[in-house]
């Protein structure tokens, strides 16, 4: 172990296309369920895509509607899961100048700008709300968050397209480590499930386009994989020093140990094939934590079920963890929850405590031929136990841009 800060992570929250907080999301995860579903909106009829990852409660089940009207899609996400993470914590008592909030969307409040747009063409500049520009500001979640629990370290939105929700976390966990903070608040979240991002998703031929058969449309690392399921929801955690944890008492599920960041200078969708900037990132989080090698059992990749990704990211990962990657349990969870985009890398990260938590790594579903040039071990279809002891979990994110953000977890034993 290095010398610095240790960071522990003390709360959890979640509302996913799997369940409404982490409960109900771990336990469908665990059961391999499948949150993805064909839409009803009238607009779907003339999409190539009609199916989604929805969220499985509605915000409006659990939110008064007075302050849902103020608030786009993606800042109700995030309000939702901070405010079961901030309770999950036991609501901690800290200094509001030692309280930060990180909360990430890849794409922000693009539900607002849009049907804003559409009030702005057919009713004239009048009906349009006055809420339009804080809810549209990618900066939404985190501010409202930042604004409920009076945070005054320091309120602050990575953007990373698909790595954001990672990246979030990992700069919590640098306020901490830099002594800005005792406790942040972190995350990401996405609602984009609208005809525009389909139909531009679509037209990049990066969605998956089973309409017959939406709940088996997300396939990592399948033969017959042919695109991502778009997602919504979001993840939010609450980190804090290990010094300021104990001395509150606090319940601590797990410590992150570290995070790489690179970036891969190729293209702006595709993924560089070799995976160069991939297998940097993991070799940098491992450094950055200073866990052994030997104690990653577990990694939750970011297999987002596309044709060229599966595979670039399985060869950088062989290539970062060599020989090791034959002892590493490999969950796929966009096969059950969709991509949630910036909301991806929170909620995985959540996948990633809770299996070091419970000592058990969820499954893949809908793998039914196995590429071959996955080379390592996928679980598939059964969540399986993982070993007793000192163990570590990696989480990896990537984002359109050439963006990579690895995060590792480690167990807590006191």
């Amino acid at each position: 172990m290095n010398n610095r800060t240790r960071v522990v992570v003390t709360g959890l929250g979640a509302t996913t296309p799997l369940g409404g907080d982490v409960p109900s999301t771990w336990a469908a995860l665990l059961a391999g369920k499948s949150g993805v579903r064909l839409l009803d909106e009238p607009w779907t009829e003339a999409s190539t895509v009609k199916f989604a990852a929805r969220v499985a409660v509605e915000p409006s089940e659990v939110m008064e509607r007075v302050e849902m009207r103020r608030l786009d899609r993606s800042e109700q996400f995030a309000l939702i899961a901070a405010r079961e993470a901030w309770t999950d914590a036991g609501s901690p008592d800290v200094d509001k100048e030692r309280l930060g909030v990180v909360i990430a969307s890849g794409i922000g409040g693009v539900t607002t700008m849009l049907d804003q747009y559409d009030i702005l063409r057919d009713k004239g500049p009048r009906s349009v709300s006055p809420h339009t520009v804080p809810m549209l500001m990618p900066n939404g979640p985190a501010a409202n968050v930042g604004l409920e629990l009076q945070a005054k370290a320091g309120v602050h939105t990575p953007v990373s397209a698909c790595a954001s929700g990672a990246e979030a976390i990992g700069y919590a966990m640098e306020m901490i480590r830099s002594g800005r903070a005792d406790v942040v608040v972190t995350g990401g979240v996405e609602a984009a499930v609208h005809p525009l991002p389909i139909a531009g998703f679509a037209s990049m031929k990066a969605l998956s386009t089973r309409n017959d058969a939406p709940e088996k449309a997300s396939r990592p690392y399948d033969m017959d994989r042919d695109g991502f399921v778009l997602g919504e929801g979001g993840g939010v955690i609450v980190l804090e020093s290990l010094e300021y944890a104990l001395a509150r008492g606090a319940k601590i599920y797990a410590e992150i140990a570290g995070q790489g960041l690179t970036s891969d200078g190729y293209h702006i969708a595709a993924p560089d094939p070799e995976g160069a900037g991939v297998t940097r990132a993991v070799k940098f989080a491992l450094r950055d934590s200073g866990v052994d090698l030997a104690e990653v059992v577990h990694l939750n990749a970011h297999a987002t079920s596309t044709p060229v990704g599966d595979v670039a990211e399985a060869n950088a990962l062989a290539a970062a963890l060599g020989e090791h990657i034959s002892h590493v349990a490999v969950s796929a969870t966009k096969s059950m929850t969709g991509h949630l985009l910036g909301g991806a890398g929170a909620i995985e990260s959540i996948f990633c405590v809770l299996a070091l938590r419970n000592r058990i790594a969820p499954p893949t579903i809908n793998i039914d031929n196995l590429d071959p040039a996955v080379k390592f071990d996928v679980v598939r279809d059964a969540a399986r136990p993982l070993p007793a002891g000192q163990i570590a979990a990696i989480n990896d994110s990537f984002g359109f841009g050439g963006h990579n953000v690895v995060l590792i977890f480690r167990s807590y034993e006191g």
